[in-house]
């Protein structure tokens, strides 16, 4: 029975992909005025749209007036956003659309696991991103006389962490993974500022480790001073902090078959005085490809 229903969903999948490339290529052809698709029913088409992406769905809204019609349907856009959508939005807020609900989504992120973490979707893929704040991540050191909690209007949390002085610096966190999206790779960076204090990392790499508990570790150097460098270059963010990449992996599961992710950020080799940065959080993006 398992085979079977491997090998039917096998051939499904494929069926979708070929049914992706003709709903890319009918898009691209704008001498086309109607589709083969057309003489479908609507709630067809909406269904296959919605095995699709919410970018191909934006394209192919423009083939002819009854895709831009299917496009517009519930169906369609409620595959794109997160199932728990009804627990992600106040009671108060109104949206006239699922559509609408997904675009706000893009835009402002949520909280969730009691203000832990900030939620949100990336635009063209429909894929989530998380924030896990400061707030729950492990700090070594982490007392009043080292760090220090304060509130940031430009954070996405109530507050953010301030480091005050310390020699022996470690972050450390760890995430469950069933709130990203399934079979997807994504990128880790930790997201911070610097004060009029900053001081103490001038060339000191900064040893990081991204790992899928039981899984081959990601392991990297990075520098706070190259970022800073670049004359307060933010690396394409379109806010008012900056990142640097931690690692990457690749998050094979879902609600079921979830792992859990470990991060730490770590320099305990040069014992002199570290001050001056601001940590927000670690963010989980999808990796943006190469090709």
């Amino acid at each position: 029975m398992t085979k079977t229903f491997f090998a039917i969903k096998c051939r499904f999948r494929k069926f979708v992909e070929r049914l992706k490339k003709t709903l890319r290529l009918s898009a691209s052809d704008q001498s086309h005025k109607s589709s083969p698709f057309d003489s479908l029913p609507e709630v067809c088409i909406s269904i296959i749209i919605s095995s699709t992406s919410p970018r191909d769905a934006c394209v192919v809204a423009s083939v002819s007036r009854t895709f831009e019609s299917a496009v517009k349907s519930s169906i369609v856009w409620e595959k794109f956003i997160p199932p728990e959508y009804p627990s992600l939005v106040p009671r108060w807020q109104y949206y006239s659309s699922k559509k609408e609900l997904y675009f706000a989504l893009c835009n402002d992120s949520v909280l969730i696991d009691d203000d832990n973490m900030s939620l949100w979707i990336e635009k063209a893929s429909g894929k989530r991103c998380i924030m896990l704040s400061a707030m729950s991540l492990t700090i070594m050191h982490g007392d009043s006389l080292n760090w220090d909690w304060i509130p940031y209007h430009e954070a996405r949390f109530e507050s953010v962490l301030k480091l005050l002085k310390v020699r022996w610096f470690e972050i450390c966190g760890r995430m469950n993974t069933h709130v990203l999206s399934p079979r997807a790779r994504y990128s880790v960076y930790i997201v911070f500022k610097i004060t009029d204090q900053y001081d103490g990392f001038a060339d000191a790499p900064i040893e990081v480790v991204v790992r899928v508990v039981g899984q081959e570790s990601s392991r990297r150097s990075i520098y706070f001073d190259e970022i800073i460098r670049r004359g307060w270059e933010r690396m394409g963010r379109e806010d008012v902090w900056m990142e640097i990449e931690l690692g990457e992996f690749f998050n094979k599961g879902g609600l079921v078959n979830s792992d859990e992710v470990e991060m730490s950020v770590l320099e305990t080799t040069r014992h002199i005085s570290k001050r001056g940065l601001i940590i927000q959080g670690i963010e989980f993006r999808p990796t943006k490809s190469t090709r």
